[in-house]
């Protein structure tokens, strides 16, 4: 008897290593892919920051942030399962949940949003020397882009048509992104550049401080215009002083950047993330200025109307934001 019930135990220590993996075996962490976007920009040290926060206080996760084209390559990105996580403005998140614009026949109905974060303006920079005072004087100058597909490639697009300048073709467009167009508008190859970015950017201000540069306004008129077929646009405000040599307020318009992620990542995963983002953001604003005025009441805020993943949305329930 007693040796029939010895090696029932031993059946069963063995039975644990095999199927269980052993006694001493870590429990397996769930893989966070997160693009953001250009390292020069606010994006990429901020999605840095916030995977760095996840991995410290989550023993259950493994996130990565990584440096991308931007929001457009984020989301295709997140659609093929190669990330869980991105970081993109409502605006092409509205238009790859529907599959139009520049996801025309590919929708992906499992974007979900985790948290909405701040106003993301659009900043076009302008050589002092160029001639160029507003955007209609962009006509046949050499100008900046970004990268093709990028988030600042699709708003110069929106806005340029709008206004009927006939984006590219009545520019010399150069699709490159912010740190080469720094080089270039300091050696006078290029007359301005589009950038959309939180604010301070490091870009911006180089070219503000090295290169002759300044900033543009985009008019009300023009943002109430872009309103009536893209209602996620907002005017903002750069408050004079953002950068060197900026002595005046800067019109411009804006668009809530967010963070996504899939409906097919976890439940407990997403509302694990979103508590720990929301129970830990005095100590990101310590460090990313793009997030000092952040409250969690906007998160759930100015989206497009896009859905909220279900463990996100437990969390904002759970603290009465929804």
């Amino acid at each position: 008897m007693k040796k029939t019930v010895a090696l029932l135990v031993v059946f069963v220590v063995i039975g644990s290593f095999i199927f269980g993996g052993g006694a001493g075996e870590a429990p397996k962490k769930a893989v966070i892919n997160f693009p953001t976007a250009a390292t020069t920009g606010a994006v990429y040290p901020l999605g840095s920051a916030i995977a760095n926060l996840w991995n410290t206080k989550l023993p259950n996760v493994r996130a990565s942030a990584q440096a991308s084209a931007g929001g457009i390559a984020n989301l295709n990105m997140v659609a093929d399962q190669e990330a869980q996580m991105g970081v993109a403005v409502t605006s092409i998140m509205y238009e790859s949940l529907n599959g139009i614009g520049s996801f025309e026949g590919r929708p992906n109905p499992n974007l979900r949003v985790l948290a909405g974060l701040y106003p993301n303006p659009n900043q076009v920079v302008v050589s002092k020397n160029s001639g160029i005072n507003s955007l209609k004087d962009l006509a046949g100058k050499r100008f900046a882009s970004g990268a093709p597909g990028s988030t600042t490639e699709v708003e110069t697009d929106i806005h340029l048509n709008t206004l009927g300048l006939n984006y590219p073709d009545n520019l010399k467009v150069q699709y490159i992104g912010f740190t080469e167009a720094i080089d270039l508008m300091r050696n006078k190859q290029i007359d301005g550049v589009w950038i959309m970015a939180g604010i301070p950017n490091a870009a911006v201000t180089e070219m503000l401080s090295t290169a002759n540069g300044k900033l543009v306004d985009i008019d009300l008129d023009l943002i109430k215009k872009l309103q009536k077929d893209f209602p996620w646009y907002g005017a903002h405000t750069i408050p004079a002083g953002t950068y060197p040599n900026q002595d005046k307020d800067v019109t411009t318009s804006a668009i809530k950047i967010t963070i996504f992620t899939d409906a097919r990542v976890d439940n407990d995963v997403i509302y694990d993330l979103t508590k720990t983002f929301w129970e830990n953001i005095d100590e990101l604003k310590a460090t990313q200025a793009p997030l000092k005025d952040l409250k969690i009441e906007e998160a759930v805020k100015d989206l497009a109307g896009l859905p909220i993943h279900d463990g996100a949305l437990r969390y904002y329930k759970e603290v009465g934001v929804l």
